[in-house]
């Protein structure tokens, strides 16, 4: 069996691949929170969310401090740059390609007058 080792834009993806955990680092976009500021608006327990929050944290796009009772997490902006660089780098990609294509369908076409 191949034996793969998930680099940390994979881990970045499957991470995002959750609505909750999205909706997590949509809220976290705005500031850090606590655990159960977090928790608040999802329709979860906190320990689902405390799960979901470790998911976040492996994969590098939060990070999370305890200061006495509270912990609070925060959005690891280098870990989101590097998922907006490589969404970036495929849309530069495809838009070269469309706009390849449309340069071709241009010089191909049949002139209007050739009707």
């Amino acid at each position: 069996m191949l034996q793969y080792q998930p680099v940390p834009l994979d881990l970045a993806f499957q991470a995002l691949a959750d609505p909750g955990r999205r909706a997590m680092v949509e809220r976290l976009s705005l500031g850090p929170a606590s655990v159960s500021e977090l928790a608040q608006p999802l329709p979860m327990t906190l320990s689902a969310v405390v799960q979901h929050l470790k998911i976040l944290e492996a994969a590098g796009l939060v990070k999370s401090r305890k200061v006495g009772r509270v912990r609070t997490c925060a959005l690891e902006v280098e870990a989101m740059s590097q998922v907006e660089r490589w969404i970036a780098e495929r849309k530069r990609f495809w838009s070269q390609q469309y706009d390849q294509l449309e340069a071709y369908l241009a010089q191909t076409a049949p002139e209007e007058n050739d009707r």
